[in-house]
């Protein structure tokens, strides 16, 4: 931690900007940024019968996504592997980078019609109808999305 506190002079520490402002920026700095968890963002939409949720999920297969709803919580899940192998002429790797990444996001959303429930995947966009009941049971049910792969 003694290496992340970049070197300030005093003269450089009596401009107008304030000595904590300083020290605290260097959370901006590139090193600090890798510790940023992903998200995406997402819109829920009370149309009185029905809540539409939609989810920006850009460069995810339909496989990579799970939506379930178990005990009034509506939680959309990600996964993600990535892998680029770059040979030489002889076939030895030059470069082989692997990355994986998994995202979550739960909402509180009570009183729906699981059984109704309906979601499509398209473009990068997540879209879910989740059709209003008088009363819910808590039980666990996975949703389906449809569109393409």
């Amino acid at each position: 931690m003694f290496g992340l506190i970049p070197f300030a002079s005093k003269s450089e520490l009596s401009k107008d900007e304030n000595v904590f402002d300083r020290l605290m920026n260097v959370f901006d700095e590139p090193f600090m940024q890798s510790f940023h968890m992903p998200d995406f963002k997402v819109d829920v939409k009370d149309n009185g019968e029905s809540y539409d949720l939609t989810a920006e999920l850009p460069g995810l297969k339909k496989e990579d996504i799970s939506l379930t709803y178990e005990n009034n919580y509506l939680t959309i899940a990600t996964k993600s592997e990535q892998s680029k192998d770059e040979k030489d002429d002889k076939g030895n790797y030059v470069r082989r980078e692997r990355s994986q990444s998994s995202m979550s996001r739960s909402f509180y959303i009570d009183n729906i019609d699981e059984g109704q429930a309906t979601a499509d995947y398209k473009d990068g966009v997540l879209s879910v109808h989740l059709p209003k009941t008088e009363k819910a049971e808590d039980t666990s049910h996975t949703i389906a999305i449809n569109g393409a792969a």
